[in-house]
């Protein structure tokens, strides 16, 4: 693999990861509502599930993907019923501004798991990766040596921009220290966490 081609992968990649899409404003609601503390493992799932949408198209598996097509559907309404879950939650949400709990045991798997819905319920990933890749690289062509590169280059990427994305809310989130402001940021999350489900469910 070129230094050039993985530099135009590189930046095609950010150009998307820095557009907000359905993971990204479930990111940004979660980070809103309950700060950054535990969003690591939300944001493990959505790289592993980036990685195994680039892998899908790197190996060409488009093709059978398509013939998975019931278990890729099961995967995102079940994705789409679990954010619209934690936007109720959000909805509902206590205003008290003094601190919140620590989470409760198993959260981090939680997280995982709606990171991971979130990822792979949306096949436009896949998607993006096969319009993208066949322009810089030939597919046919790809070793497990470039195959590991791709990989690296896409998780260096995607940690920059969703880490930015993260320090964006969070600073934000500081902005919110009175309970109505509080109750505004939680609706809002709220919002974004059902526009994630809408989006997911859209596609």
């Amino acid at each position: 693999m070129t230094l050039a081609s993985l530099a135009l992968f590189a930046a095609a990649l950010a150009i998307a990861a820095g557009s907000p899409g359905p993971s990204i404003a479930a990111l940004i609601a979660r980070v809103l509502t309950r700060g950054a503390g535990d969003v690591l493992p939300f944001l493990a799932a959505m790289w592993v599930g980036e990685m195994i949408w680039l892998s899908f198209a790197v190996l060409g598996l488009a093709a059978i993907a398509e013939s998975f097509h019931y278990m890729f559907l099961a995967i995102k309404w079940v994705g789409v019923a679990y954010l619209l879950y934690l936007a109720w939650k959000m909805w509902v949400a206590p205003t008290d501004t003094q601190g919140e709990a620590l989470p409760e045991a198993g959260s981090a798997r939680k997280l995982f798991f709606a990171g991971m819905t979130v990822t792979l319920g949306n096949p436009k990933i896949m998607m993006f990766y096969i319009a993208l890749l066949p322009t810089i690289i030939d597919l046919n062509a790809v070793t497990v040596a470039g195959w590991a590169e791709l990989v690296a280059v896409m998780f260096l990427v995607l940690m920059a921009i969703d880490l930015a994305w993260v320090l964006l809310a969070s600073r934000a989130r500081l902005l919110l220290k009175s309970s109505r402001a509080m109750t505004y940021a939680n609706r809002t999350s709220a919002g974004l966490m059902a526009g994630a489900a809408v989006a997911i469910a859209a596609k």
